[in-house]
C-alpha cells in the first residue's frame, strides 16, 4: 500500500510493486509522485460477507513520499483465511478510453491465488503490524477473524516509491475482487489519477 485497511485499498499499487522486486523488473525511482482525484466504492454483492464501510485519505492530492491521514471502517462476516484468492483488474485512459492493462509476469490485471502470503511479504510473520495498527489492536496479517475493525483518524508517512515503468503518469482504475473456495467475499473499486516528477 501501509496500514492495514489503507492496505486493502492500495493494493493493487503494491502487489506490483512487490512481484516487480520479486521477479527483477524494471522500476523507476521517482522523486515525487502525486495521486489525485482518489475515489472508491464497494462493487460486491449485496450479501457479500466483507465490506469496507468507510474510508477518507487527505489531502488532495497525496504527495509521496509525504504526509497523509486516513481513517476506515469495515466488516467482514466470516473467518478471512488462506487461501484468499485476489483477482485485480487494473486499467488506463488511452485517449478517452479505458484501457485493461493485461497480465505480464504477475503485473497488471491479475489473478492472485493467495492475498495472504502477499501480506507476509509486506510484513513478515512473527513481526509486529506497523503503528498505528499495532495501537489499536488491528491485524494485520492473516486470519482476520469475523467482526468489525475500524482505524480512527491516523496520520502517516509514505515514504518514496520505485514505479514499474509503465505505471506512472495517467488517469487509473482498479477492482480488486477477494474470493475463496469459487465464492465472492468482498470487491472494491478505486480510482485515481497518478502524476510521478
Amino acid at each position: 500500500m501501509e496500514q492495514r485497511l489503507l492496505l486493502a485499498v492500495l493494493l493493487s499499487l503494491t502487489v506490483t510493486a512487490i512481484q516487480a522486486k520479486r521477479d527483477g523488473k524494471r522500476l523507476v525511482c521517482v522523486q515525487s509522485v502525486q495521486v489525485l482525484r482518489f475515489e472508491w466504492e464497494n462493487c460486491g454483492k449485496p450479501e457479500a460477507p466483507a465490506v469496507l464501510k468507510t474510508l477518507s485519505v487527505a489531502p488532495d492530492p497525496i504527495t509521496i513520499p509525504g504526509a497523509l491521514s486516513a481513517e476506515a471502517s469495515g466488516a467482514t462476516a466470516v473467518l478471512l483465511d488462506s487461501p484468499l484468492a485476489l483477482n485485480v483488474t487494473l486499467e488506463k485512459e488511452v485517449a478517452g478510453f479505458w484501457v485493461k492493462i493485461p497480465c505480464v509476469e504477475e503485473l497488471g490485471s491479475c489473478h492472485y491465488e493467495d492475498a495472504c502470503e502477499l501480506l507476509e511479504q509486506l510484513i513478515p510473520p512473527g513481526q509486529d503490524c506497523p503503528e498505528p495498527l499495532h495501537s489499536y489492536g488491528l491485524p494485520c496479517q492473516c486470519p482476520f477473524k469475523a467482526g468489525s475493525y475500524a482505524l480512527p483518524k491516523s496520520d502517516f508517512f509514505v515514504p518514496e516509491l520505485e514505479l514499474p515503468y509503465w505505471l506512472t503518469n495517467g488517469h487509473y482504475r482498479a477492482q480488486g475482487v477477494l474470493g475463496k473456495e469459487g465464492s465472492e467475499l468482498g470487491c472494491i473499486k478505486v480510482a485515481l489519477a497518478l502524476h510521478s516528477g
